[in-house]
């Protein structure tokens, strides 16, 4: 079975970082088309914030977020990274990382992702 497991969510002042990371199992990550995180508020749509389409590296960011997250795969480790900078009180949200084995492409679409964690919750404050 295919299992995303993420790490790193926490409390945190704004401006302050955090990192994110998301291990797979029965899935080579490296492998999959795209691998991405996406964020989920009570009552709001969930949201894709950053992805990458291993091989290509190429990566694909959300407005609200772009020079702040960087997205990263370490094929080593079967990991995807989040790095979280300068953090806003708007950043809260349950993080969850996905794959996807459709197209390849960097996406923040959630119909590019077959598989999905359970997520990480982040508190700015």
């Amino acid at each position: 079975d295919v299992q995303l497991v993420e790490s790193g969510g926490g409390s945190v002042q704004a401006g302050g970082s955090l990192r994110l990371s998301c291990a797979g199992t029965g899935i080579h990550l490296s492998s999959a088309f795209c691998v991405g995180w996406f964020r989920q508020v009570p009552g709001k749509e969930r949201e894709g914030v950053a992805s990458i389409r291993p091989g290509a590296t190429t990566t694909a960011y959300a407005s609200s977020v772009g020079g702040r997250f960087s997205i990263s795969l370490d094929t080593a480790k079967n990991t995807v990274f989040l790095q979280m900078n300068s953090l806003k009180p708007e950043d809260t949200a349950l993080y969850v990382c996905a794959a996807g084995l459709g197209f390849p492409r960097a996406s923040l679409q959630q119909y590019d992702y077959n598989y999905w964690g359970q997520g990480t919750q982040v508190t700015v404050s």
